[in-house]
This record gives structure tokens, C-alpha cells and sequence, in this order.
């Protein structure tokens, strides 16, 4: 069972083959940064599934938000595999409503087709904080 928390975790898309993924982790950046900063902790999906017990202990016991790029959902899967259900789960792609194909998969070459997608990202998943911690 979730304790109740000042602070929900978002365990971010690693997904480097498509824009949705750089998507998923510079809106959650956003959202840890400045549009939810206090409120937020980021976990680290590589990390979780590698079995780092810090990672899943704290989506055993907090609010946890899987934001993946694509409908395969990884981060959600390796979530609730390894510490039980998310929180929510958001989808960029299904966020979005296009594959983002005008989108750049590296933000070195961010256009503001990049930018905007990034803010609608980021501006879901604050929503999301919003609701989880109530």
C-alpha cells in the first residue's frame, strides 16, 4: 500500500530510438524543474530494472507516474512488475495525437515544433502530479 506523500515519483521512457522518447524525459525534467518542483522525484528506469532497491522501494511506497513514449510502455511494464501498480500512466504518442514525426529525437537540435510538443508534454504530466497527490 501507498503511504501518503508529499512527493510523486515519475519514472521516465529511456527510449532513444524515436522523438516521443527524448519527449518523455525532457518533459519530466520540466515537470521536476520548474512546473512541479518540490513535488516530484524522478526514478531512474534503467536503474529499476537493474534491481536497484532505492528505485523500487520508493514505487512500492509513493505515488509513481510512468511516462512513455510509445504504446509499448516499458516504463509502466518494468513499474509494475517490480513494485505493483502505477499511478498513472501517460503515453507522449497518445499525448500528442501524432507520432511526433516533425520532432527531433536529440534535443541538440530542438526546433519549436520540439519545444511545443515538449510544453504539452510536460503540462500533462503536471496534471497528472495534480491529481495523484490529490
Amino acid at each position: 500500500m501507498r503511504a501518503e506523500s508529499k512527493k510523486a515519483g515519475i519514472i521516465s521512457c529511456c527510449g532513444e530510438a524515436i522523438p516521443e522518447g527524448t519527449i518523455a524525459r525532457l518533459a519530466t525534467r520540466c515537470v521536476l524543474e520548474s512546473l512541479r518542483s518540490g513535488k516530484t522525484v524522478t526514478l531512474c528506469l534503467p536503474l529499476f530494472l537493474a534491481g536497484e532497491e532505492g528505485e523500487r522501494n520508493f514505487a512500492k511506497t509513493h505515488p509513481t507516474i510512468a511516462i512513455d513514449g510509445c504504446a509499448q510502455q516499458c516504463a509502466k511494464w518494468g513499474t509494475e512488475k517490480y513494485s505493483g501498480p502505477v499511478s498513472g500512466a501517460l503515453v507522449v504518442s497518445e499525448i500528442l495525437g501524432t507520432p511526433a514525426a516533425g520532432c527531433s529525437r536529440t534535443s541538440r537540435r530542438a526546433s519549436q515544433v520540439d519545444r511545443e510538443a515538449v510544453a504539452a508534454v510536460a503540462e500533462r504530466i503536471a496534471a497528472e502530479v495534480d491529481r495523484v497527490l490529490g
